[in-house]
C-alpha cells in the first residue's frame, strides 16, 4: 500500500518542462532510491513535491490525500517531509533553534518531545545544541537537516542528496539513520547521486533521465543489471 502516490507528474522551470509524466510510489516503511545524472529531474521532482515549485500537471497523494495547491509548509504538515540539497539550516541560529524552527508545525505541548526524540535518533547533536549551525561540519549540518525533517514525525522522507560532499564515515552513519527512521514506518524516497549507496539500502529504484522514467523496479535487479545506470547516465 503507497503511502506516497505520484501519477503523471509534470513539472515546468520558467517556459521548459523538465519533468515529463513521472509515477512515483512510496510504501510506509519502504527506501525507494530515485537515481539519474545530473539534469535528469531529480531536484524538480522533489521541488514539485514538497510544494515549493508548482506542478504542471499530474497528482500527489499522501496517504490517499491529494496535495494539490497546497503551500510548502502545509505539505510538511500533512506529513511530507523534505531534506534539500545543500544543508539548508538557518546559519546564525544555535541547533537548538534550528530544531525548535522546524517543531513550530507542532503544537508546542509537543515541540520538546519531539526534539527529545530526534536527539535520541541523533544524539551526536546533543552536545551541539547551542553551537550556531554556520560552525558545523558538513556532516553535522547534514544531521541537523534530517532532524529538522524528523521532528515532525513525517509519514514520507524526501532526503535529496544524501552524501553531497560528506567523508565515507559520515555517510555509514546518515545511511544507518535512514534505514532506522524506515524501520519505524517511515516511507523514504532517497535522491543519490552515489548509487552503491542508494542501491545498498533501497528496496527498490526508479531511474529517471531527462525528465522521464526510464526504468522501475527492485534495487537488486538494478545492481546486477549495471548497464541500466551506465545507460541513463551517458544519456
Amino acid at each position: 500500500m503507497s503511502v506516497l502516490q505520484v501519477r503523471g507528474l509534470h513539472v515546468k522551470r520558467g517556459a521548459k518542462a523538465v519533468v515529463h509524466g513521472v509515477d512515483l510510489d512510496v510504501g510506509a516503511g519502504e527506501i525507494v532510491a530515485l537515481l539519474g545524472p545530473n539534469g535528469a529531474g531529480k531536484s524538480s521532482t522533489v521541488l514539485a513535491l514538497a510544494g515549493a515549485i508548482p506542478r504542471a500537471q499530474g497528482s500527489v497523494k499522501l496517504d490517499g490525500v491529494a496535495l494539490q495547491g497546497l503551500s510548502a509548509d502545509a505539505v510538511r504538515r500533512a506529513g511530507l517531509a523534505i531534506v534539500p540539497e545543500g544543508h539548508q539550516l538557518l546559519g546564525a541560529l544555535s541547533v537548538r533553534d534550528n530544531l525548535r524552527a522546524a517543531a513550530l508545525a507542532l503544537p508546542r505541548r509537543d515541540a520538546d518531545a519531539a526534539i527529545a526524540r530526534v536527539l535520541g535518533i541523533l544524539p551526536e547533536l546533543a552536545e551541539r545544541l547551542d553551537q550556531p549551525g554556520r560552525s558545523l561540519s558538513g556532516g553535522q549540518k547534514q544531521m541537523v537537516c534530517i532532524a529538522q525533517a524528523l521532528v515532525v514525525a513525517p509519514k514520507v522522507l524526501v532526503i535529496d542528496e544524501l552524501s553531497l560532499g560528506l567523508a565515507p564515515l559520515v555517510v555509514r552513519r546518515l545511511a544507518d539513520v535512514v534505514k532506522a527512521s524506515a524501520a519505524q514506518g517511515v516511507g523514504v524516497l532517497l535522491i543519490e547521486q552515489f548509487t552503491t549507496l542508494a542501491l545498498g539500502i533501497a528496496a527498490r529504484a526508479c531511474v529517471l533521465q531527462r525528465g522521464r522514467m526510464a526504468w522501475s523496479g527492485d534495487a537488486g535487479a538494478l545492481r546486477e543489471r549495471p548497464e541500466i545506470l551506465h545507460d541513463s547516465y551517458l544519456g
